[in-house]
This record gives structure tokens, C-alpha cells and sequence, in this order.
């Protein structure tokens, strides 16, 4: 229903009517009554010929406690902690609505009155006192509205945000604008909820999100947040925390300042803020809430700690003028609105007497402590004159240094003022609603009015500030201050930077680093950090059940990396590359190998180079002695095979220097296989030999031994014929060809040879990188290709040594005159010893002394062959010529007999005779 177009008749049959059910029902029931008149104290103008503006104000900080006995009548609360700030505010709606009043240029025409209620900065007093300025009654009755009023155009106010919330859903179902100048809750921005809700303070989302980039500004990522019980605090609190955590910041703790008194809870707040180790902390509250805390701070002495303060208290002189604050709450930064200076405000502001209203009352009472009530001069209380200077006073009413709510205020009023100056000014037929009309002054709808204050743009008298709205907001911008002493000990708020919303992202928090002076007096930018940053090299460990920006800082494993600051973990890197001593850069790794040049890979080179002329010229010397019995008596062919196998064997070694190519690992591989094999199989030749002449001489020995049994027989029995045992020839001593020999020599080193050749056609060896065995280098070494083929190929060689061996070690007992058969064994345990050794050795080494284990087990093995088999010889045709005889070469044994009568018995000739019956017997010659 129009809340406006109600005539006074209806509305006073509407009131009997209310009246009549209200007294059925007590005679019904007995118990259901009427509450109370509202009790609202303000300020009233209104005349016919007047368009009212509303004004709400939380002149007082709260209610009056009261007996809440259900036995008796309800009261409506009085108020109580009377607030200077706030009644400048309302006695700056007051200057402005003069100054338009007195205007010839905005509404000439029209009168604004005005109704301003206080609304005690509760909510219940801020309902009442919206019920009554649209009803015009002190028992509101919700729908109508009782009178034939002036219309009226909107209200301004309700302070607070909880208030500004609770008055905007009352308005908004009427669609009755309200014009707030205090109220930046961000969730007034919906206009679903409020849609006649308008501002000329920034919504809080602006001023969140502008702390937080403050905090991320500074490096601080632990930070203690306080916010008011109330929806200012809950939602600018709520907004802010979502953007530092969503940027890796910490909040130490988070508390809620009690809206009613409780001083428990303040000194559970300030034992919070003793035991957090957070240096910042960020208040989102307005000064009357937060005042009770910074009274306790001062009494604990709460120092070395920066606040961070919203708009609602950066500039209050009720924190700032309190006792020893500078020393808690120095160097505090916070954000503030625009200020301006408003001429002629202070006038008024002293201008006012003491017998206007109760408010102004109350006021003078208390600043001048005296009193104009005769009960309270009964009690001895001094009586105001009425004379007393308000020029004198020094507190926050008079104060008009800091002019930033106040400034809020005359916009608002202004705001209002220009929206119906816009529609006065209509022009039928160019109107902005139905058919081109326009709405009347002397009696529009509130929604009329809407649309012009949704639209409008206007300049402030005296700034030149422009005002428009944008979906009901008006541009965030912040100043933003540092409390810091001026020379008299006060606080100064002076400016160290600015936010603007509107500005590009990288110029919207400009601040004067240099400007700001701390804490304690200091210009150095505080730390607060749970944990100190994590330097390249180390990366974030989160300490579990601890918020994530309390951490330890590990350091990156062997092969990772991490090169920026707060790593959230360490880069592991590529396959050719390793961590350098910080761990903050990957670096190629070392390339390893056995170098020809360094001085390990030449001491290997020299030695394989002398083994490999020492062979030779050992074959020298054989050449030399080619003829002679010595190098006759076993195959020359199978000592030049070894002797050539032996330098095979030096000289590849030298191969396995060097950074490794396809071709040198090929090389190498195949070349000690074929070379041991060559070796072993002349070694094995030779042993051959050697264990049947072995054999042979025991067949001798066995033979003479039965011919001298019969010998005697036959002296002890001349008639009777003794036949004698055949007595092995000398050829009988070399049972096998010496093309025997080359035959297994040959077809020996051919099998390795051929498996060889399929080893390389199959899977040749072929040079890799090998990063598994040491993280810091990588090793160049040759593969194998295939283990099965290495292993085979090796075996084979092993095959060929034991069978040496044991062919030799059969033949050690057989007694040449430089005891080949024992050299040969002897060569191979050497062979044997160093192969054995080399195993452990191989398997414990990395690197490029693998490499040299490897050669030198070649070089030792290769040395021991070349000692044992030819330096007897060697000093026989170099040292002892004349024992190189042939007669000397051949195997000798000794008879039993023989051995008793001091006579030796070689391998000789047999004759043949008769025995005294003539029958024919055969004879050994013995050579003495």
C-alpha cells in the first residue's frame, strides 16, 4: 500500500480498529498489551511546504541496561556513552541542510526539513527510529503512514553496517532510498537484497582487498586478524583473509571483539595477541568496539607490534587521544576516506547552544560538567549558564582536521538535495517516466526519487569532488596513513600512499616506503613471518597440523634443484646434469673417462708399451736362437704364436684408454678375447706335449725297471731264455706331431675367433653413458651388448687356462734341464692369482679406475705368462749357451738300481744277442 497516500481519515479508522482488536484480545486473554512509545531523541524540522530528509545517527555508543522483568510494562531503552564524533556527524547534516536551505541555486524553490533520530549504535533503536520517520508516529504500525504530511525523500544513515542493513530492508519494501555515509559492509552491494541502498563511502570489498595487498606489499605472509562482532567486521574480515590465503599468507589467529562489555574475553584477545608470534595484525572494527581492547593493550603495554587499521577508527579520536596509546599503536597504518575541508563547518559547530534539544543538552552538560535538570542541581551538580565558550574545547566534536566520515555526511545530504533539485526541474513532456512526465515535488513516490539518485552526478560545493553512483557505489579510494608523533607529542596521520580501484592493476596501491616510521620509531619495514623464507636451493616442508606458512626448510637432494625463493619443491634434473654445491642450479656433469694423457693413462701406456717390447724382443732373441736345440725342443711355431698372442695382449690394453668409440670398444673386447685365446691355446700345445712326454718317461722307467729284473734272472739262470721288455725308442718320447700342435693352436683361437665374429654381427659392444653409478659424473664406458656373449667369450678363455694348467701341472715332474712343466704351471697359478684378485677389485671400483683394474690385470697376467715361460729359457741361450745341447734337452730319469750303483740311464739305443744256449735276448746299453 502507498505509504504516502494515505489520507488522515483512513488512517484514524485504521487506528480504532487496532485499538478494538487490541481490547478484545485483553479481555479475551488478559494478557496481551501495546509495547511502549518508542524513545527516540533527535532533532525535528518540519513544515508543510518542506520536503523531509531522514536522518539517523548512533549519537550514543549503546543502550541503557535494563531489568528485563516480563512482570511489568516493557520501557523503550534510553542510551548511554555519549559519542562526539557522532554528533558532529549529525550537526554536519544540520550545516548542510542550512546551507541548501540558504542556497539560491539548488531547489530555490523548496524548503528540505528534517527528522534526525539517534540510533544509539544498536539495532533495535535504528528499527524504531526508521518505523517512525515513515510512519510519523512514536507507535509505529507498519503499511500506513498517519498525517497529511510533507513527503519524504530518503534517509541518511543508519551509521554502522548492522544498522545501515536492518533500516535498508525495512526501505527496500517500499523502494525508499537511503543515502549511508558510514556503512561499507560489502554485502550491501547486492541490490536484490537492498535495493535502495545507496553510499558515498567505498564498499569495504575495495578496502579488503587494498590491506591485503598492503600485507603481500610488505612480504608479511603471519598475520593476527580482530574483527567486530557485526557485519562491518565479519564480512570486511571474512573478504580479506580470503585474499592473503588465496597469495600463501598465514593468519596467527583470528578473534571477534565483543559488541557488548566483556572484559574476560578483551584480556583472552590481548593474551592471543602476547602469545602469537605474528608482528602484524589487521583490525577490522569500528572505534567504539574496539576501544575497550586498546585500553587493555596500554595497561599489558602491548609493544612491538603494527596494526593494520580499517577506515572505521585509522582517524578516531577515541583511540587516539586515549592515554599512552602512541607507545601500543605506533606506527600503525591505515586506510582512510577521502577527507576535505568543509568552510564555515566549524562555526556552526560552536555556534550551537545549550537549550536547541536533549541531545544538545546532554552535550553541553557533559563537555562543561554541568547540568541544566533540577533534579540533578538538587544533588549538587553545578547548573550550566549557558554562557560557557565552546571555542575552548579541545576534543573530538570540535575537531575538523580529520574530516572524512563528516565529509561523507555533507555529500550525502547534498546527494539527496541534488537528486530532487533534478526533479524539480523536470520538464513535462521531457520527463524520464510514462509518456515523458515527470514526478511533482509536492508529492512524488519514493521510487521516483530512486531513479534520480541512481542517476545522478553532481559536484560538491567547496572540493569539487564529482559524485555519481554506479549500481549504488561510488569510487574506492583510500588514503592511506601512518600514525607517527608530531613535534608536540601528538599523533599525526600522515599520508604515505593512496588506493584507487579504478587505476590500472600495477598503479592501484602506491606507497611511500621511505615515508612510514614504525613501530618503536623505526623506518625499517617489520618481518612477520611464522618461518623465514626458503633461499634457492631448499624447498617448503610443512610441519604437519601447523599452518602451511610454518614450514622447515629442507634442502634439495643430491640431483635437485630448486632456484626460486618458498620453492614448493625441489627440480630434478635432466639425465647429463647434477646439482651444484647449492642446489640452486643444475650443471653438466663430469665426463669421466681414462684419459691418455692424465698420468694414470700414461704410467698404463708405458707399461703395456714395455711388456710389448719386451715380448718382442724376446721373440728377438729366439729368432736369433732359432736353430738351436733350446728353441727346437717344443714347436717354435707355438713360442712365436705365444709370444705374438703375448703382445696382442699388451698392446690392447693401451686400447681401453680414451674416451670410448665404437670402434675402440669393439676393439678392445675382441682383441684380449682372440689375444688370451691365442695365448692359451699355444700354452695348451705346448702342456700337451709335455704331459706325454711325461707319460712317455714313466713307460721308461717302467721298462727299464723290468729289463733289469730280467738281466738278473737270466745271470742267475743262464740256460734259461729271459726275453727282455721293448724298450721305448727315442722317437716313442714325442708321442704327438708338432703339427698336432698347430692343429689345436689354431683351431683353438679359431672357435674364440668365430665367436667373436658373431658377437660383433649380433650385438657388437658399443660405448654409453652411465649415470646410475655416480650422481655426479658421467662415466663413458663400453657395454657389452649382451652379457651372454661377454660371458661366453670369457669362458672359453677360462676353459683354455684350466686345461693349460692342468696339462702342465702333470708335467711338472718331468725333468728337463730347465724345468718347462713347472714354469708353465707355475705361469699359469700367476695367470690364475691375478684373474681371481682382479674380481673384487673390478666390482669395487667406479669409474675410470675400473678401467685401470682392467688393464692392469691384463698387464699382470700378460707380465707373469711372459716371466714364467720364457726368462728360464732366456737365461739359458743369453746366460748358459752351453747347456742348450740337445743331449740336455731330452728328458732323464733314474733307475732305482742305478741310482744305487751312482750310474745314470738315458734314452739310448737297444741291441740284441744270444744267451749262452744260443737263444737271442735284448741288452740296454747304460752310459756311464
Amino acid at each position: 500500500m502507498d505509504l504516502t497516500g494515505l489520507n488522515s481519515k483512513r488512517c484514524f479508522v485504521f487506528i480504532l480498529s487496532m485499538f478494538s482488536y487490541i481490547f478484545m484480545t485483553t479481555e479475551a486473554e488478559g494478557s496481551c498489551k501495546l509495547k511502549a512509545k518508542f524513545n527516540l531523541r533527535g532533532y525535528k524540522e518540519v513544515d508543510k511546504k518542506t520536503v523531509v530528509i531522514g536522518g539517523m545517527f548512533p549519537v550514543h555508543r549503546s543502550l541503557v541496561s535494563t531489568d528485563s522483568n516480563t512482570t511489568i510494562a516493557p520501557l523503550s531503552s534510553d542510551c548511554e556513552g555519549f559519542n562526539f564524533r557522532t554528533f558532529r556527524w549529525a550537526q554536519t547534516m544540520l550545516f548542510a541542510l542550512r546551507e541548501i536551505n540558504n542556497s539560491t541555486e539548488l531547489l530555490p524553490n523548496i524548503r528540505l526539513g528534517y527528522v534526525i533520530y539517534d540510533s544509539c549504535f544498536t539495532i533495535s533503536k535504528a528499527v524504531e527510529g526508521t518505523l517512525t520517520f515513515l510512519t510519523g508516529q512514536d507507535e509505529a504500525v507498519p503499511n500506513y503512514r498517519c498525517g497529511n504530511g510533507p513527503p519524504l525523500s530518503a534517509l541518511v544513515g543508519a551509521g554502522a553496517s548492522d544498522l545501515s542493513i536492518a533500516t535498508a530492508r525495512i526501505l527496500g519494501l517500499y523502494y525508499f532510498p537511503q543515502m549511508s555515509y558510514a556503512s561499507s559492509c560489502s554485502v550491501l552491494e547486492s541490490r536484490f537484497q537492498y535495493p535502495t541502498f545507496l553510499r558515498t563511502i567505498p564498499s569495504d570489498e575495495n578496502q579488503s582487498v587494498a590491506m591485503a595487498k598492503l600485507v603481500l606489499h610488505f612480504g608479511w605472509t603471519w598475520v593476527g586478524a580482530i574483527a567486530a562482532e557485526d557485519d562491518y567486521g565479519k564480512y570486511g574480515i571474512k573478504r580479506f583473509k580470503e585474499v592473503v590465503e588465496e597469495a600463501g599468507v598465514c593468519i596467527s589467529f583470528s578473534e571477534t571483539l565483543p559488541k557488548s562489555s566483556n572484559p574476560d574475553a578483551i584480556v583472552r584477545i590481548v593474551q592471543t595477541v602476547l602469545d602469537s608470534t605474528a608482528k602484524i595484525i589487521v583490525v577490522f572494527s569500528s572505534d567504539v568496539d574496539l576501544s575497550p581492547l586498546v585500553e587493555e593493550l596500554v595497561r599489558n603495554n602491548v609493544t612491538n607490534r603494527t596494526w593494520i587499521a580499517s577506515e572505521a577508527w585509522v582517524t578516531s579520536a577515541a583511540i587516539s587521544r586515549q592515554p599512552n596509546v602512541m607507545g601500543v599503536l605506533g606506527g600503525t597504518i591505515g586506510f582512510a576516506v577521502k577527507r576535505a575541508e568543509i568552510p564555515g563547518l566549524k562555526e556552526h559547530l560552536l555556534s550551537i547552544g545549550p537549550y536547541n534539544d536533549s541531545l544538545t543538552e546532554e552535550f553541553w552538560g557533559i563537555v562543561f560538567n554541568c547540568t541544566l535538570n533540577y533534579s540533578e542541581m538538587l544533588k549538587g551538580k553545578r547548573r550550566c549558564t549557558g554562557e560557557e565558550m565552546l571555542e575552548a574545547l579541545n576534543n573530538t566534536y570540535s575537531d575538523v582536521s580529520q574530516l572524512r566520515i563528516t565529509y561523507n555526511v555533507y555529500k550525502a545530504v547534498y546527494a539527496v538535495a541534488h537528486a530532487l533539485h533534478n526533479l524539480e526541474d523536470c520538464k513535462n513532456g521531457f520527463g524520464p517516466f510514462e509518456n515523458g512526465t515527470c514526478a511533482r515535488i509536492e508529492k512524488f513516490e519514493p521510487w521516483q526519487l530512486m531513479y534520480y539518485l541512481i542517476h545522478l552526478r553532481f559536484t560538491v560545493p567547496h572540493t569539487g569532488e564529482e559524485i555519481f553512483f554506479t549500481n549504488g557505489e561510488v569510487e574506492g579510494f583510500y588514503e592511506i596513513l601512518n600514525w607517527q608523533s608530531d613535534p608536540d607529542g601528538r599523533i599525526a596521520y600522515t599520508h604515505v600512499g593512496y588506493y584507487n580501484s579504478s587505476a590500472l592493476p600495477e598503479e592501484k596501491l602506491i606507497i611511500k616506503n621511505g615515508s612510514i616510521i614504525w613501530n618503536n620509531d623505526i623506518l625499517q619495514a617489520p618481518r612477520s613471518v611464522c618461518s623465514e623464507r626458503c633461499q634457492p636451493g631448499s624447498r617448503m616442508g610443512i610441519r604437519q597440523g601447523e599452518p602451511v606458512c610454518c614450514f622447515d626448510c629442507i634442502p634439495c637432494a643430491d640431483g635437485e634443484i630448486s632456484n626460486t625463493t618458498d620453492a614448493r619443491g625441489c627440480i630434478q634434473c635432466d639425465e647429463d646434469y647434477w646439482s651444484n654445491a647449492n642446489h640452486d642450479e643444475c650443471v653438466p656433469k663430469t665426463i669421466e673417462f681414462l684419459d691418455f694423457s692424465e698420468p694414470l693413462g700414461i704410467t698404463l701406456i708405458a707399461i703395456a708399451a714395455f711388456g710389448a717390447l719386451v715380448t718382442i724382443i724376446v721373440a728377438v732373441i729366439f729368432l736369433m736362437h732359432l736353430n738351436t736345440p733350446l728353441v727346437n725342443v717344443n714347436d717354435p711355431l707355438l713360442t712365436f704364436s705365444l709370444l705374438f698372442g703375448l703382445v696382442i695382449t699388451f698392446l690392447c690394453s693401451i686400447i681401453f684408454l680414451g674416451e670410448p668409440r665404437m670402434w675402440s670398444c669393439m676393439t678392445s673386447q675382441v682383441a684380449l678375447a682372440v689375444g688370451f685365446a691365442l695365448v692359451l691355446s699355444s700354452l695348451m700345445g705346448k702342456s700337451a706335449l709335455l704331459m706325454l712326454r711325461a707319460r712317455a718317461v714313466k713307460a721308461v722307467k717302467a721298462a727299464a725297471k723290468a729289463a733289469k729284473a730280467a738281466a738278473a734272472a737270466s745271470e742267475q739262470s743262464p740256460d734259461t731264455a729271459v726275453i727282455a721288455p721293448a724298450i721305448p725308442q727315442k722317437n716313442d718320447v714325442d708321442p704327438i706331431h708338432p703339427r698336432h700342435q698347430r692343429a689345436m693352436m689354431i683351431v683353438c683361437t679359431l672357435i674364440q675367433a668365430v665367436a667373436c665374429t658373431v658377437w660383433l654381427i649380433l650385438m657388437p659392444p658399443h660405448p654409453v653413458k652411465n649415470t646410475a653409478v655416480q650422481n655426479i659424473k658421467i662415466i663413458l664406458e663400453c657395454d657389452p651388448g649382451n652379457i651372454i656373449f661377454i660371458c661366453s667369450i670369457f669362458a672359453y678363455d677360462i676353459l683354455l687356462a684350466l686345461l693349460t694348467f692342468a696339462f702342465a701341472l702333470v708335467a711338472r715332474k718331468l725333468e728337463d734341464h730347465f724345468s718347462e712343466g713347472k714354469s708353465v704351471t707355475f705361469g699359469m697359478l700367476v695367470f690364475f692369482i691375478v684373474w681371481i684378485s682382479f674380481v673384487p677389485a673390478y666390482l669395487t671400483t667406479r669409474g675410470k679406475f675400473m678401467v685401470a683394474v682392467q688393464i692392469f690385470a691384463i698387464l699382470a697376467s700378460s707380465f707373469g705368462l711372459l716371466a714364467c715361460v720364457f726368462i728360464p729359457k732366456c737365461y739359458v741361450l743369453l746366460v748358459k749357451p752351453e747347456r742348450n745341447k740337445e743331449e740336455l734337452m731330452i728328458p732323464r730319469t733314474k733307475s732305482r738300481d742305478a741310482a744305487a750303483t751312482g750310474s745314470s740311464v738315458s734314452l739310448a739305443s737297444t741291441s740284441s744277442s744270444t744267451n749262452a744256449n744260443g737263444n737271442p735276448v735284448s741288452t740296454v746299453s747304460l752310459n756311464d
